[in-house]
């Protein structure tokens, strides 16, 4: 990574940090991207360079998991299965990050439920995830799967992640992150299971 490069990341880990602190103390209605950017010390309209919108700031590593699945797809071994790349990409995302188990993950879970907006962004982010995910699916395994078949499948992953997530962070944040990927794993394996027979 460049000198440039990490600028920028920590930037906007700084941006993301500055929302969840400010989120949870003054609420998320209650606090502006203006806000946001003076606690990251940095101008409102810099803040336009990393984040398109004030939801955009709870999803931050909504492409690093996209492009897991996508790369786990892409590295399939010949003895693989679809639903094995899946789990295999959940299992490398929870490896190399608490976005899905930490503090961020339980507040984005609690703001998904009470704001409208949030809601709306977390499914417009899941709905294209899905169907990248499953196009890219279909054209790795043609002989098992056409794109209805991929869509069923990627949706029940998907469905499993999102429901177990929301039961196990359903309150705050989980004392154990691994208890909770191993939890998060085992539902969706449970919800795979039909094509792990397979």
């Amino acid at each position: 990574m460049s000198l440039r490069e990490l600028k920028r990341a920590r930037t906007r880990q700084a941006l993301v940090d500055a929302a969840v602190e400010l989120f949870e103390r003054d609420g998320y209605e209650q606090t502006t991207i203006a806000d946001i950017a003076a606690a990251a010390e940095i101008g409102t309209r810099t803040y336009f360079g990393y984040f398109a919108t004030k939801e955009d700031l709870l999803f931050p590593e909504n492409d690093v998991r996209l492009g897991a699945a996508v790369a786990a797809i892409a590295a399939r071994g010949p003895g693989d299965g679809p639903a094995d790349v899946l789990l295999r990409a959940l299992r490398q995302v929870g490896e190399d990050s608490d976005d899905m188990t930490g503090r961020l993950a339980a507040l984005r879970m609690r703001l998904i439920r009470q704001v409208p907006s949030v809601r709306g962004r977390a499914l417009q982010i899941q709905l294209d995830a899905q169907r990248q995910i499953a196009r890219h699916l279909a054209g790795a395994f043609p002989g098992q799967l056409d794109l209805i078949a991929a869509a069923a499948l990627v949706g029940a992953f998907v469905g499993a992640v999102t429901g177990a997530l929301q039961e196990l962070l359903d309150t705050a944040e989980p004392e154990d992150p691994q208890q909770v990927r191993l939890a998060v794993q085992q539902a969706t394996e449970i919800a795979l299971r039909p094509w792990l027979a397979r």
